[in-house]
């Protein structure tokens, strides 16, 4: 029923940029807080970004505050991760996310999850 499906990943050298989308179906998108988490190889998945439902508040984790930004277009379902001066410490699976609750920056509020996508930032 519910289908979250990212993309715009890919392999960038460093001081690239990245576009990721998530594309949604079987949801009342606008009901939704939305957001991405990444996981690195051999490590937790960790908070990215997050984005409230109508307001709109963006969210962010300490590392890529001012290079990325969040955003959502509810008429088309979709949310967004404009990723600028890509580093190798981005490089991750991404994974986008529809939460249940009201706290962002855990898992636990997590109830729907999408596939993952890789970003490789590598010279």
């Amino acid at each position: 029923q519910v289908q979250l499906v990212e993309s715009g990943g890919g392999l960038v050298q460093p001081g690239d940029s990245l576009r990721l989308s998530c594309t949604t179906s079987g949801l009342t998108f606008n009901t939704y807080a939305m957001g991405w988490f990444r996981q690195a190889p051999v490590k937790a998945r960790e908070f990215v970004s997050a984005i409230s439902r109508v307001n709109q508040t963006p969210y962010y984790a300490d590392s890529v505050k001012w290079r990325f930004t969040i955003s959502r277009d509810n008429a088309k379902n979709t949310l967004y991760l404009q990723m600028n001066d890509l580093t190798p410490g981005d490089t991750g699976v991404y994974y986008c996310a529809a939460y249940s609750g009201s706290y962002y920056f855990t898992e636990t509020t997590v109830g729907y999850w999408g596939q993952g996508i890789q970003v490789t930032v590598s010279s």
